[in-house]
């Protein structure tokens, strides 16, 4: 797997990688390891952490750090400026995450205040640290993930596609406001991916892009784009509708999110794990 950008070691010689125990910040994770940038992956579960470092240090020869922690705790911020205070860091992937799905009135407010935490207040403390910080180099760069549902509101995914949302216009704002201080803001917005994500969600992801896909195409545009919607599906749900009135938008993309959902309930699809990437 390579990223084919040539020119990433301008944002080394530390990454920070967020959501980095599956799915796309895994894959994320291992595209940079590739191309020789030391790492620091960040996420709850420490087994899965200790063993990639281990995998990654042997196979690529770089240096690794782990953080292990629950980024919806308040003091998880605190651990991360911790453990990378020491690092040359020229690079944030923003990329834990996870979403829900289903009728807003039927929704567990737990669960959505904890989305809130993770999708946006996290990765809004994390931009504004290392923005400050990448101030001081030469170039630096952040990468941010919305998704498609987050161009248009989403019946059915009502509070998730609002966070992406978030997500989006503060990367759009930041990749001009931080270009003068040489700090590349990359904003990729993936179509339906297989990864952990759909699990958590309850969604059944049909014609879904890999994980590693999405990594490739992401870093490939990194310094040249501002947004970047992985794959043929993604482009094509985003397009399609840009002549679309807003309103007709976020009625097509309830039913799209109702069909995915409901599918899922059919197949009762389960699963525990921890979903450290978006759709």
């Amino acid at each position: 797997m390579s990223s084919r950008n040539n020119s990433l070691h301008v944002y080394g010689p530390w990454a920070v990688v967020t959501g980095a125990s599956s799915g796309i910040g895994q894959a994320m994770a291992v595209c940079l390891a590739e191309e020789g940038l030391n790492l620091v992956l960040v996420a709850r579960q420490e087994s899965i952490l200790s063993k990639m470092c281990r995998d990654l240090e042997n196979e690529f020869k770089i240096e690794t750090r782990l953080v292990a922690t629950d980024l919806s705790d308040p003091e998880s911020f605190q651990r991360l400026i911790a453990q990378t205070q020491d690092l040359e860091v020229g690079l944030l992937v923003a990329a834990a995450g996870f979403g829900t799905s289903g009728k807003f009135i039927e929704s567990q407010l737990d669960e959505e205040l904890n989305m809130a935490d993770v999708n946006c207040l996290a990765v809004l403390k994390q931009v504004h640290h290392f923005a400050i910080r990448f101030q001081e180099r030469t170039k630096s760069g952040i990468i941010l993930f919305s998704s498609i549902v987050g161009f248009q509101g989403a019946p059915n995914a009502a509070h998730y596609s609002a966070t992406k949302a978030y997500i989006q216009n503060l990367g759009e704002a930041l990749s001009v406001e931080l270009s003068p201080h040489g700090i590349d803001v990359l904003t990729t917005a993936p179509g339906p991916t297989s990864s952990g994500f759909a699990d958590r969600a309850k969604l059944k992801m049909g014609m879904a892009m890999t994980a590693e896909s999405v990594a490739i195409n992401t870093l490939r545009k990194l310094g040249r784009r501002h947004t970047v919607l992985p794959g043929f599906l993604s482009k094509l749900l985003v397009y399609v509708m840009i002549g679309l009135p807003r309103w007709a938008k976020v009625k097509i993309m309830g039913h799209v999110m109702h069909g995915m959902a409901s599918t899922s309930a059919e197949t009762k699809t389960k699963s525990e794990s921890v979903a450290d990437d978006v759709t």
